[in-house]
Order: C-alpha cells, then sequence, then structure tokens
C-alpha cells in the first residue's frame, strides 16, 4: 500500500516519496506564545501528532520540529498589559503550552527552537537576500521585495497585483509594494532588540520559520505543516524568502493545512466572542474524546467543536473503553474446558483482525483519513462486542487467544490515533488520581474505600435494595466519580464534579 498525501502547492492528491528513503523530514509551524492556546490552535497540534504516529506506524523514521515563536508585538503588548518583561511572558505560556498538549497526549517535537536563540541564522540569511538584491533596507526595517520574486504567489494561488495587506503584513508607504514584508524591524523603546548591520532591532515573524526548518531539516526537507489560515501570508512568504535565499526550488516538498475550527457552526474567532480554550475544554472532556472529536472529520476539512459535538465524542469514547473493560473482564475468568478447539467462527475472527488492519492502513493512506480509519476501529468495537456476547452461552480453549488478538488489534490501531497510548489509564484500571491522597498502613486508600462501596452497591442491587444502590451511585458521581453498570459488572472512573 502506498500513502498519498493532498499537496497545497499542487491541489492534488500525490503519492508521497520523501527526500531520503525510510526518513521523513517534518516542520509544522509552533505556537506564538502570548497566551493560552484554543481549540482551533489545538486542533492543528493534534492533526500532525497523528501523521507523525503514522509515519512512524508505516516504519519511517521521522524528524519533527516545531518552533516557538517567543518575540512579536502580540508578546510585547501582553507584557506591557501585566507589567511584565516579555520574556517572562513567553516563558509562561511555553510552559502553558507544553502542559496542555502532554494533557491532549501529544508526542513531544523532536527538536524545539525558539526564535529567540535563532537570531544569528536569520541575520546571515537576511543579509543574503539584501545581497542578491531580493530585499532593501529602510530607516533600519528589511523588506523582502515581492516583485523580484517570479513564484511569489504560487501556493495560495494569488496573482500578485490581486493581492492586499493580510494579517501581520503592516502597510508602510516605504515599502516598494504594499505586499512586500518585513525580514527586520527596527527597535522601539522598551522592546527587545538585538544589533543587526541595520542597527538594533528584531526580527519580522516569516523568517523565523524559514532560518529554523532549513538550518534543522535542510532545503526540500519532506512535510510543512499548519492551520490553513497560515497558507498565506506565512507560508507564501517562507517560500518566497527561502528559494531566493538558497537559489534552489523547492522549499518543501508537500505542504499540509488542516481546517478551521467552528463553534456551533460559526467560525471560531475573537469578534464573535466564542474562543475555548484547551484546557478548558479537558476539564470537562477526557482527552481521547477530544481527540476522537479532532479526528472524526478529515483534517482538511472543517469540524464543528460545539457542546453537542463534544458529547457525542465522549460517548463514541465511552463505547471503546467499556468495549475495552469487556475485553479485560473476560480474559481475567479462569479458562474455559468446554471446547478443546478453535471453532470456524473463531477462526473467521481470527482472519479479519488483519483484515481491520490492511483496511484501516487503506484508510490512514488515502491522505490521512482518520475519519474512515475511526469508522473502521468502532466496525471492529461491534465485531468483539458481539463476539463476547457469545461466550456467555460458549466458550472454546481458544476463546482468550483470540479475544487477547482482537484486543491487541484494536489497541494498535487505536495507539496510531493517540487512543489509549501505552502507559496511560485505560478503561477498568480502577484508580483514582487524587492529590495529596496516599494509602499507607493500615489506612485505606481511597480506591479501596470506592471498591468497599461498590461491594456494597453490589449487594444491595442482589437484594432487590434499588433505592439504596442508586443512593450510592449518585453520592459518588457528586464526588467526581462516575460508575457504569455493564454487563461483566461494575466500573468506576474518576470525572471530576459535575458542574
Amino acid at each position: 500500500m502506498s500513502l498519498t498525501v493532498y499537496n497545497t502547492m499542487s491541489r492534488r492528491k500525490e503519492a508521497f516519496v520523501p527526500r531520503e528513503e525510510g526518513k521523513v523530514f517534518m516542520y509544522v509551524c509552533g505556537p506564538t506564545v502570548y497566551n493560552y492556546i484554543h481549540v482551533g490552535n489545538g486542533r492543528a497540534y493534534l492533526v500532525f501528532d497523528v501523521i507523525r504516529r503514522y509515519l512512524s506506524f508505516k516504519g519511517y523514521e521521522v524528524l519533527y520540529v516545531q518552533n516557538f515563536t517567543d518575540v512579536d508585538d502580540k508578546i510585547i503588548n501582553r507584557a506591557r498589559e501585566e507589567g511584565k518583561t516579555p520574556e517572562e511572558i513567553a516563558r509562561y505560556y511555553e510552559e502553558a503550552f507544553l502542559e496542555d498538549m502532554r494533557a491532549l497526549d501529544v508526542i513531544p517535537p523532536d527538536i524545539t527552537p525558539r526564535a529567540t536563540e535563532t537570531i544569528p541564522r536569520m541575520l546571515d540569511m537576511i543579509q543574503a537576500l539584501v545581497d542578491k538584491g531580493y530585499a532593501y533596507a529602510v530607516d533600519g526595517d528589511v523588506y523582502f521585495r515581492v516583485e523580484s520574486f517570479d513564484g511569489y504567489g504560487k501556493l495560495s494561488g494569488r496573482a500578485l497585483e490581486e493581492m492586499r495587506a493580510g494579517e501581520r503584513v503592516e502597510v508602510d508607504e516605504r515599502k516598494k509594494h504594499p505586499m512586500d514584508f518585513a525580514l527586520w524591524k527596527a527597535s522601539k523603546p522598551g522592546e527587545p532588540s538585538w544589533e543587526s548591520p541595520w542597527g538594533k532591532g528584531r526580527p519580522g515573524w516569516h523568517i523565523e520559520c524559514s532560518a529554523m526548518s532549513l538550518h534543522f531539516l535542510g532545503m526540500g526537507f519532506d512535510i510543512h505543516g499548519g492551520g490553513q489560515d497560515l497558507v498565506f501570508p506565512h507560508h507564501e512568504n517562507e517560500i518566497a524568502q527561502s528559494e531566493a535565499y538558497a537559489g534552489t526550488q523547492p522549499f518543501v516538498r508537500y505542504w499540509l493545512h488542516n481546517g478551521f475550527v467552528n463553534i456551533q457552526e460559526e467560525k471560531m474567532s475573537k469578534s464573535l466572542g466564542n474562543i475555548i480554550l484547551v484546557r478548558d475544554i479537558l476539564k470537562k472532556y477526557p482527552a481521547d474524546a477530544v481527540r476522537l472529536l479532532a479526528l472524526q472529520t478529515h483534517y482538511r476539512s472543517p469540524i464543528d467543536f460545539g457542546p453537542d459535538a463534544l458529547d457525542e465524542a465522549r460517548r463514541a469514547h465511552e463505547r471503546l473503553e467499556n468495549c475495552l473493560f469487556a475485553l479485560d473482564a473476560f480474559l481475567a475468568k479462569p479458562p474455559a474446558r468446554t471446547a478443546p478447539q478453535r471453532t470456524q467462527r473463531e477462526v473467521e475472527l481470527s482472519d479479519s483482525f488483519f483484515d481491520f488492519e490492511r483496511r484501516f492502513e487503506e484508510a490512514m493512506d488515502d491522505d490521512f483519513n482518520t475519519a474512515r480509519a475511526i469508522g473502521i476501529v468502532f466496525e471492529l468495537v461491534k465485531e468483539l462486542n458481539t463476539y463476547l456476547g457469545e461466550q456467555e452461552a460458549y466458550q472454546t480453549l481458544a476463546a482468550p487467544m483470540v479475544t487477547s488478538h482482537g484486543r491487541d488489534t484494536l489497541l494498535k490501531l487505536c495507539n496510531v490515533l493517540g487512543l489509549f497510548s501505552p502507559g496511560r489509564e485505560t478503561a477498568g484500571d480502577g484508580e483514582v488520581k487524587a492529590e495529596g491522597a496516599e494509602s499507607g498502613g493500615d489506612m485505606p486508600g481511597p480506591e479501596e474505600l470506592i471498591e468497599l462501596l461498590l461491594e456494597v452497591r453490589t449487594l444491595a442491587r442482589n437484594n432487590k435494595q434499588f433505592e439504596t444502590a442508586d443512593l450510592i451511585r449518585a453520592r459518588l458521581r457528586e464526588l467526581g466519580i462516575r460508575v457504569d453498570d455493564l454487563r461483566e459488572g461494575q466500573r468506576w472512573k474518576y470525572v471530576g464534579p459535575p458542574e
């Protein structure tokens, strides 16, 4: 099976052929660290986390670079508002970003350069562009001359004469063309600055990613990713300055961009006041439910992160959890001795696990179609649940082996999507994570007390004392502990107190 990806540059799907056989060099634009990230940012990092995971699943050695923009107008303005230094603001929100990524179980990039640590490389690049006639200095600022680069507009499909200044593009009468963009900005009082051949100043936004990606990945690296909002002007400008600097093409082999996020069918934006932070969503929903929602739509399409969609994603996540819980419960039972050999049904089911994996890979090979891949995962869940239901009446010695094979296949596919990652808590672990709660000596821990309450609840249910059983369940829920009644028994999980 061969992987195809949609290349924004060509506007079509292409066979994925990396620069070096067996290796993938990948760069994704990181955050500007002046605030907590919202779900629009979060979707991009989840999408490219799964793309990276799948490339590794395919056997590629992936080198993944993601930067931090830690010098920017927004950081400077935030520092003034809070009476702090720009560096203090940048480091605080950088750590907040890393916390959110850990909470979402996003694998850390291999390299995370900061813009402020890459200034010398940017200065070398800007000087080379000036020397080649692609850039010019005005009063301590340095601008890239867009008319000097023949391919300007090829990523976004915009003709230069039809363009207008977009976000982060300053309109300045000193420019030779309105779309010329800043490579270097002269310093203003109270702003961070560095020495340069044109005087003290700081880098423009676009030059950062070019300098960092070229340094760590080299010209013509494989994948450059980001949200659709970065196609113009950011990625367009990256191409122009990088290819002008290197004198060769292409800067990047494949451009991948994820779609926008809507909130209840309205585009998420500050003007509408419907910005939702990642950390706020994670207070109400499990990280895997957020992942499921982000991946149930193809990455290039818009997606709705409204409460209805999140609730549905949580229910889907619970179906996955319940299946894993049932599989674990079945495997924990003593082996049955009713039949010595596999039935024809078990032979066919075992064979189907390989088919599920093949179909999953075919879906992901089609431009990382996680929507179709998740559908296949839930087909597998349905098949496993049906098989477990059949075991109540009939079981062979091979049943544990077949069940274990099915469980391994389910987890293997889920792990590619970043669900139920190895080492993370899964359904049925019966464990509460409570700050300051320790069990030692003769003092029972919170887990033991919950299990004791559930034993009492089971006795109450067996004695048809349903009012008592319901009361125990309701009081546990008030404490943030959800109890699920399953065919195999009870399962509890700490989900946080209800609002």
